[in-house]
């Protein structure tokens, strides 16, 4: 076996927080004043069977009913041979209907 000589120029050592400069701190400034916007009164939420489902979550499961609804439909009177980008129509039609749910049930 042959041992190879390495000259301690040829070695990187990582730099400390010391010398990462103020770039770390400008970064992290606008994320911690956006944190200000929190509500101390918590997340709307719902409760369903003894435990608090957030309202976020009822109402992605009823874009996903609307999304599924809408294939039905389409499927069902034939739209679906004539319609392009079927998948983007669909999840349009599930994001559309999960928000109108979201402003008629917790607009402000």
């Amino acid at each position: 076996m042959s041992k190879i000589a390495m000259s301690p120029d040829a070695v990187q050592v990582p730099t400390g927080v010391a010398d990462r400069g103020i770039l770390p701190a400008v970064v992290l400034l606008p994320a911690l004043l956006s944190l200000g916007g929190c509500g101390t009164t918590g997340a709307p939420s719902y409760d369903l069977f003894g435990a608090f489902f957030p309202a976020w979550l009822l109402c992605g499961t009823v874009g996903i009913a609307g999304a599924v609804a809408a294939r039905v439909v389409f499927v069902s009177t034939g739209v679906a041979n004539t319609l392009p980008y079927q998948l983007a129509v669909c999840t349009g039609v599930g994001v559309i209907t999960a928000l109108v749910v979201w402003l008629v049930g917790f607009g402000r």
